[in-house]
């Protein structure tokens, strides 16, 4: 055996363990978690949507304790200003020069907190980060940290005080994950949790510890990059694609970079499976956390009580997958 495969298959058991680690404070959101593992191995960033009170800070806070990695929270609010993320240009009257400040957003895992409740111009700020891994400030562009991944938290856009997230902004995420509402037996565990003293700002009481590190993200990342992908695997991602911009329900379907996210999805998925090649469940697993930012509905579906995911569903029923 080469070095190379033990250093992936040991980045593959702590990147297993991290999902393990992250369920102790967690309940009975695996799905979800998994999906954060994946946008992890894929350096993509991850968009966490559901209503107050189902653990969506609580998860990228047990994920930052359980991965070795530098973290830094931002919480979105209608007053913060660009320069409050990105960082600033400081007057230092000593030297009678300006010494760039760097913002938190020089770390490697950022935590954006209600990312949809600070204005677009703050929101805009993000999206060279989130690109080009750089941030520019008086012409000059500043490399971020290696890995860079913004995890970000957002209510539902229909509550009350948020401000949409711009399409262009949605695109640069690699998955939106729903975090749904825990089912009763998870709920009643976190309950159970609590009445014995589980504090959720206190994880390393919690027993939640560093069990991953940069170096099996790394290994992990060039061991994705290995994984096959057949012909017929390659066609059917685009394929269905290409089916979201024919929907009549979809005013808006996926972009050659929905189907190239789907592609890093789906071999990070395989991997983390045990497999070096991609299989159609593993495309059809992750086609909606990988799309649903990417499409828009029409406006008369909408009215019509259609979803996104719903239209998502008959595309993939619809698209015949390779044997």
């Amino acid at each position: 055996m080469t070095t190379a495969s033990v250093d992936a298959a040991g980045a593959r058991d702590a990147l297993g363990r991290l999902r393990v680690e992250v369920a102790k404070a967690v309940v009975g959101q695996d799905a979800v978690i998994s999906g954060v593992v994946i946008a992890l191995l894929c350096s993509g960033h991850v968009l966490l949507e559901g209503v107050p009170g189902v653990a969506k800070t609580l998860l990228v806070r047990s994920l930052a304790a359980a991965l070795d990695l530098e973290t830094k929270r931002v919480q979105f609010t209608p007053d913060l200003m660009p320069g409050d993320v990105t960082g600033s240009l400081i007057y230092d009257a000593r030297t009678a020069a300006f010494n760039f400040r760097p913002g938190p957003i020089f770390t490697n895992l950022l935590l954006a907190d209600e990312i949809n409740r600070t204005p677009p111009k703050t929101q805009a700020a993000l999206l060279e980060a989130m690109e080009e891994r750089t941030v520019s400030t008086d012409g000059v562009p500043r490399r971020l940290p290696e890995p860079f991944i913004v995890a970000a938290t957002q209510n539902p856009i229909e509550y009350e005080g948020t401000y949409p997230l711009p399409e262009a902004q949605l695109d640069r995420f690699l998955l939106k994950l729903s975090v749904p509402l825990p089912e009763r037996e998870d709920e009643l565990n976190v309950l159970r949790a609590h009445h014995h003293g589980f504090d959720p700002r206190d994880l390393k009481a919690a027993g939640v510890s560093p069990v991953a590190t940069a170096a099996d993200l790394a290994a992990g990342r060039e061991a994705v990059r290995r994984v096959s992908v057949t012909e017929p695997v390659l066609a059917y991602i685009v394929d269905l694609c290409r089916a979201t911009r024919v929907s009549p329900a979809l005013e808006l379907g996926a972009s050659p970079r929905g189907s190239t996210a789907l592609l890093a999805v789906a071999k990070a998925r395989a991997w983390l499976s045990g497999r070096d090649y991609v299989v159609p469940d593993d495309v059809k697993a992750f086609a909606l956390p990988t799309l649903r930012h990417r499409v828009r509905l029409r406006a008369e579906a909408e009215l019509d009580g259609v979803t996104t995911d719903s239209v998502l569903r008959a595309v993939l029923a619809a698209v015949p997958a390779p044997r």
